[in-house]
């Protein structure tokens, strides 16, 4: 009888634990695995930041289980590399990296983050002396901060310490370095344990992980981010600082709001949004821009003359559209990739050639063009309606006259009870002024202020 209920006990039991456990193994051995793929094969630099922020948020939001980053870059600036390195050392899901040829500098931090390191054949990783903008090694207190962040880095995934130190400094101590910076190769970094293993492709990766089966999902950017990038395109840019430069151009000879300052403000808003987003502009650089511009309309409109206002305007376009470009902090460019500030440089005297030569070559085809015709107005103005033609008006050259209206620097002015078109020659004239008439050119007078 005992033996029976031993029996019924025991069965009782078996039926529970299977009820219980074994559909919940089934379920989690049926459920495939998700595998995030995300790719940084250029210059770490706000961009690429970026795209790994919103890959993780898009790793969260789809559930996957793992992420995995194909790597192939030099380096880059070190401040976006750290806040890399933070958000993959953060992230809740096991992270591994594919070294696709190189993961030197700001790439080699980024890799000592990840759970697992696999590398192709003829990879390598190490190199991360922190350069400044001239291309030499930035002063000790930068290299300090680098040894430190490499060596706690590797330390968080129990990779050597010391030999993270030494990828970055030559003088620490290392039975390797030889007074060298350390760079790895494949078979080096797998037998000093900073690789597990080498792979030629992410789906051996994948392999190595046990994770053949799973669901490989690609990142990619979406719509609005691909139309970000699109404006980042080094083409585009200098198109919209052609368009920028060149409005502002015609702006000052034509005075007033008009076609041209409505199309450089426009350009300037598609030139500054996408560094902004990807955190190259920051907002007082863009506040810089902005003072430039309000800085040139008072010229235009406000103040008389062309002086310290204007050219001050100019200078402040000028400058902001240069440290947009580069990923400076507060005017200090150490970690500015050497030759980023000179490619700025180029690029924004590129756009004002550009907008000098579409000035020269293409103006005259500009003024013939139906559009343009179309905004024209062709009354003609008559001689028995009190108007005269400047073209013959040599023989007013020294008279004295009223200015008809406020002239800013154009207008018109009241000779001998005839109206002319008229243009300062300097300065704006206030209505009811007396003004000389000292030349003529093909439209109108040019005057200045009676003495």
């Amino acid at each position: 009888m005992k033996s029976k209920a031993k029996h019924l006990c025991f069965l009782i039991l078996y039926t529970l634990v299977y009820l219980v456990f074994i559909p919940h193994t089934a379920i989690a051995q049926n459920q495939k695995q998700k595998v995030l793929l995300l790719k940084i094969d250029a210059e770490i630099d706000p961009r690429t930041n970026r795209y790994t922020e919103l890959a993780l948020a898009e790793a969260t939001r789809s559930g996957a289980d793992h992420v995995l980053l194909e790597l192939d870059t030099f380096g880059g600036a070190l401040n976006d590399a750290d806040e890399i390195r933070t958000r993959l050392l953060e992230f809740p899901k096991p992270v591994y990296v594919f070294i696709n040829k190189n993961a030197a500098s700001a790439g080699a931090l980024i890799s000592l983050a990840c759970d697992s390191i696999y590398m192709a054949p003829g990879a390598n990783i190490g190199a991360a002396t922190v350069v400044g903008a001239d291309g030499q090694a930035a002063p000790g207190k930068y290299q300090s901060y680098m040894r430190s962040i490499m060596r706690s880095t590797a330390e968080a995934n129990n990779r050597d310490p010391h030999l993270a130190e030494a990828m970055v400094d030559a003088s620490v101590d290392s039975t390797l370095s030889a007074r060298q910076v350390i760079t790895f190769t494949t078979s080096e970094a797998i037998k000093y344990n900073f690789c597990d293993g080498q792979a030629n492709s992410i789906n051996e990766v994948l392999q190595k992980l046990n994770l053949q089966d799973a669901e490989l999902i690609t990142y990619e950017l979406s719509t609005t981010d691909k139309i970000i990038s699109f404006f980042l395109n080094p083409v585009i840019s200098g198109i919209l600082l052609l368009l920028i430069l060149g409005g502002l151009y015609f702006e000052l000879q034509t005075p007033g709001i008009g076609f041209a300052l409505v199309t450089a403000i426009v350009a300037g808003i598609l030139y500054l949004t996408p560094y902004y987003l990807n955190g190259l502009a920051e907002n007082w650089e863009i506040l810089l821009f902005i003072v430039g511009l309000v800085l040139i309309g008072l010229e235009v409109l406000v103040v008389p003359g062309f002086g310290v206002t204007g050219i001050s305007g100019i200078i402040l376009v000028f400058l902001s559209l240069v440290l947009i470009m580069v990923n400076n902090d507060n005017f200090d460019f150490t970690f500015v990739p050497s030759g980023e500030l000179n490619k700025s440089l180029l690029s924004v005297l590129i756009g004002m050639l550009g907008a000098v030569a579409v000035i020269v070559l293409a103006w005259n085809r500009i003024l013939g063009s139906r559009t343009l015709n179309k905004l024209v107005l062709h009354n003609t103005f008559q001689s028995d309606e009190g108007y005269r033609s400047a073209n013959s008006a040599l023989h007013l050259i020294g008279k004295t006259g009223i200015a008809h209206t406020r002239m800013a620097p154009t207008g018109r002015v009241l000779i001998d009870d005839v109206l002319y078109d008229a243009q300062a020659r300097e300065g704006f004239i206030e209505k009811g002024e007396t003004v000389e008439v000292i030349d003529q050119s093909t439209f109108a007078l040019r005057v200045k202020k009676a003495v």
